[in-house]
């Protein structure tokens, strides 16, 4: 039994981890209970990680404080999703502690994970148990006792993991909507998993490589149906650059698919997208430099082969090529746009006519992401970095991607200011309430926060699986009806919804209602939706927008 682990040690438990949780990323998004299909926490969580993994393979680490440190480092860049930043947290706790250690023993990890913990839960502004902070608490609280028991950090990683799976197991009855659909919170299985994996490392097991199926953001075949896939070709190109800024071909690729993910460097950038067209983004691809190499691979023949028993063919991969951008945009130190004015606008949203609402109210930058694609605090700061300001102001307008988004502040010299918009609405209503010539930041900061919360939010979209919710019985293919978040209702005609949400617009006495319709809606039914509204609300200004969002058909702002 290993008594100290030193940083060559910690560094094989963290890649471990590594594999542990990417792995089984797949089963733990299906923990997401929520109908929306946004179960995202198991490859935010993945992909967190793999920024940290990828790091230490670099180096040698000579201590343990150095092999956590750079593990925090990393991890605070490439955090994705709230609980990728809360994952971030643990470790960065985890590296505070072990500052200047050589080596730690039982009781300097167990006090490592109870600094992660409280970093954690100092973080979160309105901490709710039930989730992964109770797991890592109680496995953290176990884990000091155990230290006093037999200072072994191998004895104390087990026993804080058998604690972990006892309150896992109880999470499900600390949480109404956990109950309901009868699973574990997935953040806190996740965590377990990592832990697990750095056991595993302890005892001398030999860690399994992962395949490019398992680093690649993309649903696990053999967990899906062919009903469940939604796109039908996994597209894989690499694209030689011609000098153009491919932010508008990235917009253009999550209009037509899902699943998206772009490496890039100085010379080259590399494209993963699942979509049904895989030949207009090859073609439109050329507009943006020269295609060199590409693959395509048919996910719903892959299904069948996989349920039949069989093995998915798969064509010549681009692994190495990928390797290679990765390190690339690994490396990648983007320097900060000198200040050409006092203010700056960044916002986040997945939709090219959402992205050009944005720009058109005054964003020096739009980032793609939004309910299935978080984008990292890495990717944040990038875009925040190019903005010629000495303030930036952020939108995130999804509450998933706030914290990731309130890790920047510490990583520029910039002034970040976080405006915590949930929702495309709230993002638009502050961005309109901007007066440039405002006498402070503050002022400004002010005015976009009480703006946004004037701002109602309705979202029509499907249910991805069967589930029960806020007592609605909710069959898959269901088109449900959210306002604010909360679940309005459900049914099988989009219509239906409509005018029950124009009834709330009724109600309120509605000035303006925008209605933004998704890249699934055809003009002539977003007319009839836009219809609807004017019906119901004759008093009220209505504009309809083609917002080419993905996943929800209409998102509709209601002031």
């Amino acid at each position: 039994m290993h008594d100290t682990i030193n940083g060559a040690m910690f560094k094989e438990m963290l890649l471990f981890g590594t594999v542990s949780i990417t792995q089984a990323q797949q089963a733990i998004n299906d923990l997401n209970v929520f109908p929306v299909p946004d179960g995202d926490t198991g490859t935010n969580m993945s992909l967190t990680i793999q920024t940290a993994a990828q790091e230490l393979k670099k180096i040698d680490p000579k201590t343990v404080d150095q092999a956590a440190s750079v593990t925090a480092s990393a991890l605070l860049r490439g955090a994705r999703g709230n609980s990728g930043v809360i994952l971030s947290l643990l470790f960065r706790g985890v590296s505070k502690e072990l500052k200047g250690c050589t080596e730690a023993d039982g009781a300097a990890f167990a006090a490592a994970l109870q600094e992660g913990v409280a970093a954690a839960y100092n973080a979160v502004m309105k901490p709710a148990e039930g989730t992964i902070l109770t797991v890592s608490r109680l496995a953290a609280e176990r884990a000091a006792s155990a230290a006093k028991e037999h200072n072994s950090v191998e004895y104390v990683i087990e026993q804080a993991i058998a604690q972990g799976e006892i309150t896992l197991a109880q999470t499900t009855d600390m949480n109404p909507v956990l109950k309901k659909a009868g699973v574990v919170d997935a953040g806190g299985k996740g965590f377990l998993l990592i832990l697990s994996g750095m056991l595993s490392a302890l005892r001398g097991e030999e860690r399994p490589e992962l395949t490019a199926e398992d680093t690649q953001e993309k649903a696990d075949f053999a967990m899906l149906s062919e009903e469940d896939i939604t796109f039908t070709f996994d597209t894989v190109f690499i694209v030689r650059k011609s000098g153009r800024s491919i932010e508008p071909f990235r917009r253009f690729l999550d209009g037509i698919g899902d699943s998206l993910v772009i490496g890039e460097d100085d010379e080259a950038f590399k494209v993963h997208v699942h979509t049904d067209i895989p030949g207009e983004a090859l073609s439109e691809a050329q507009k943006y430099g020269t295609l060199e190499l590409a693959k395509i691979e048919n996910m719903r023949t892959q299904a069948q082969q996989l349920a039949s028993g069989g093995k998915a063919q798969s064509t010549d991969d681009l692994d190495a090529i990928e390797e290679e951008l990765e390190n690339a945009e690994a490396e990648d130190s983007t320097e900060e746009a000198a200040p050409e004015k006092d203010y700056g606008f960044l916002a986040v949203c997945a939709g090219d006519g959402l992205a050009g609402v944005f720009t058109d109210l005054g964003a020096d930058g739009v980032i793609s992401g939004g309910q299935t694609m978080n984008p990292s605090t890495e990717s944040i700061l990038k875009e925040i970095r190019k903005v010629p300001a000495h303030t930036v102001f952020v939108l995130p307008n999804n509450k998933n991607i706030i914290m990731a988004a309130q890790q920047c502040a510490t990583l520029t010299e910039k002034k970040v200011v976080v405006i915590p918009t949930a929702s495309v609405p709230q993002g638009i209503s502050a961005m309109m309430a901007v007066d440039p010539d405002a006498e402070s930041a503050e002022v400004i900061e002010k005015a976009m926060t009480d703006a946004a919360q004037c701002v109602a939010t309705a979202q029509i979209t499907y249910a991805a699986r069967n589930s029960d919710f806020d007592g609605f019985d909710i069959h898959e293919g269901d088109y449900l009806a959210l306002l604010d978040g909360k679940l309005l209702g459900t049914d099988r005609d989009v219509s239906a919804l409509l005018e029950n949400l124009s009834d709330v617009a009724a109600e309120r006495d509605a000035e303006f209602i925008t209605v933004f319709y998704g890249e699934d809606v055809s003009e002539e039914d977003a007319q009839k939706a836009s219809a609807v509204f004017t019906r119901r609300c004759p008093d009220a200004e209505i504009s309809l927008i083609r917002g080419g969002q993905p996943v929800y058909y209409y998102i509709i702002s209601i002031e």
